[in-house]
């Protein structure tokens, strides 16, 4: 069989320091759908780092400690999970579905999401940034 020169092409997406890994944790990838105007769910976190990449559309996010900013397609996030909160994955647009996968770990015993309550979101609105 002849060998065939392949025209594959690379690019880049996102590139960070290795986060903390827990111990014993799995891999899950999911692909979730927000529709038009959806503000996603609650302020919550993850047991563990999640990268994600915009399928279609665009994504207000918004974590602990950061401005809020727009995610378009073709882009990519992460976010540390642990104690850092996630407080925004919205839609931004009025009038389409915004699609992603995201690549989560997940420690072992630990919800893959958490919800954050009322009480720990008063004590930790210092650490919220406006959007600029």
């Amino acid at each position: 069989m002849p060998v065939v020169a392949s025209k594959m092409t690379q690019k880049d997406l996102l590139h960070v320091t290795s986060p903390s890994i827990p111990e014993g944790s799995a891999v899950m990838t999911r692909v979730l759908e927000l529709p038009p105007d959806d503000p996603g769910i609650g302020p919550h976190r993850h047991s563990g780092p999640v990268f994600g990449y915009i399928l279609e559309g665009e994504i207000l996010f918004e974590l602990e400690g950061q401005a809020p900013y727009r995610i378009a397609a073709g882009e990519a996030f992460w976010e540390p999970g642990g104690d850092v909160i996630h407080y925004t994955a919205a839609n931004l647009l009025p009038d389409r579905t915004s699609r992603f996968v995201v690549v989560m770990l997940c420690a072992s015993g630990v919800e893959m999401i958490t919800m954050v309550d009322d009480q720990e979101l008063a004590a930790k609105a210092s650490s919220r940034i406006p959007m600029a």
